[in-house]
């Protein structure tokens, strides 16, 4: 073929490649021996365009990581045509004349210069990368502190699978090797199914975290009660068991409500937090001190209250200290929202399951005072219209002053 000629296949490879197209070029030979070289003197016949279109979901799959500080790359063995038509259409980039990384300048990483690091560090899209290749990149891109994972489905694939911090094989058309090498396997091969996991994964961390501080603020108020007391010798404003009561009834319903929550529908759009953070902060701790505090104040205050503003016996005034304890720890489950939300739609308040725990325990607190057999055990009696009017707004200080503090916070 003249050079001429090729430089016109050549110049038809790169258009099908600018379409999107993979392309294959075929050739022919015939020899009288299978010992003859098989790659000289071959016949050229043309090119072969394979279309593989990306799926509708994988667009707004990329936007979602974007939102949610996760950075896509494109590491590919395509031609970089290809590979930037490809990264067009999903999303990945938007600049039709984006640079494209090719394998052959990809080095080492102790070979790389600061600039070239820099380069392929935050390149969108690498073409005609070789798994070797892969296996660099992923240690360049750790070296930097980052969270790598990596997405394979051959038997290449396998080491950078199980060198990435989260390997992610194909269920489907992924070989047994990588599903063996990687940390998660897709049954359905879609990108989106990643971002989902990733979401859920939040939402699951983050429930936890409610699910813990939530028992840990309300634990902490009813030590605290009883220790206050204690150390300003004033009588016992609730009986063991009726924190017994509480422990088993009334703070583990709302907690598990708050466990199995659908999580905040912005969960996406923060960045990612450290994988060094764990469950409670610094801050975390403060806060449950501060609440566990602010509804040991609120109880104290309205015991306080009964026994010397409303002259009632001392029964009386236990079963107020107690229904105000009680009642504060379920209103205290609404400043388990995140601070960013909104005060009245939000992940907690559209929670169904909040709302039963909620009606639930209420229902097993007026037993616990109404129901004769139960308020003899817990020996509670009926705090009155004014008790009433006492124990409503006391438990109530603790939500009030966390949903000021939030607000102001925002």
């Amino acid at each position: 073929m003249s050079a001429e000629k090729q430089e016109q296949w050549l110049q038809r490879s790169s258009q099908m490649a600018e379409e999107g197209l993979r392309v294959l070029a075929l050739a022919t030979r015939e020899v009288d021996s299978v010992e003859a070289q098989p790659y000289e003197a071959l016949t050229f016949l043309g090119l072969a365009g394979l279309l593989d279109p990306p799926r509708k979901e994988v667009q707004p799959a990329i936007a979602a990581c974007k939102s949610a500080g996760i950075r896509v790359t494109m590491v590919t063995g395509d031609h970089p045509l290809t590979a930037r038509k490809i990264g067009l259409a999903v999303g990945l980039v938007e600049d039709q004349e984006v640079e494209v990384v090719r394998g052959a300048e990809i080095k080492k990483p102790e070979e790389l210069s600061d600039e070239e690091r820099q380069r392929i560090l935050t390149a969108p899209i690498l073409a005609r990368v070789t798994p070797e290749q892969k296996l660099d990149l992923i240690t360049l891109h750790q070296n930097e502190g980052q969270v790598v994972a990596m997405t394979g489905d051959g038997v290449n694939d396998a080491p950078a699978l199980k060198k990435a911090d989260i390997g992610v094989a194909m269920g489907q058309r992924g070989t047994q090797v990588a599903k063996e090498a990687a940390d998660m396997v897709l049954k359905d091969d879609a990108f989106s199914t990643i971002v989902t996991a990733v979401e859920q994964g939040r939402v699951i961390f983050r429930n936890i975290r409610k699910f813990v501080f939530y028992l840990l603020s309300c634990n902490i108020s009813e030590i605290l009660v009883v220790a206050l007391a204690a150390l300003i010798n004033a009588p016992l404003p609730i009986r063991p068991l009726q924190i017994l009561f509480l422990n088993l009834v009334t703070d583990v319903f709302p907690a598990l409500a708050l466990g199995v929550g659908e999580g905040d529908p912005a969960i996406m759009e923060r960045p990612p937090r450290d994988p060094q953070e764990p469950i409670l902060t610094r801050a975390h701790w403060q806060a449950i001190g501060g609440y566990g505090l602010l509804i040991t104040v609120s109880v104290l205050g309205a015991f306080a209250v009964a026994l010397r503003g409303l002259n009632v016996d001392d029964e009386q005034a236990v079963t107020i200290s107690f229904l105000t304890l009680a009642f504060a720890q379920l209103w205290h489950v609404f400043n388990m929202r995140e601070g960013s939300s909104g005060l009245i739609r939000n992940e907690v308040t559209q929670n169904p399951y909040v709302w039963g725990a909620l009606v639930l325990c209420t229902g097993l607190l007026l037993a616990a005072v109404y129901l004769p057999v139960l308020s003899d055990l817990l020996k509670t009696v009926d705090p009155g219209p004014e008790g009433w009017l006492l124990i409503i707004p006391a438990s109530l200080i603790p939500l009030v002053v966390g949903q000021v503090v939030k607000w102001i916070r925002k």
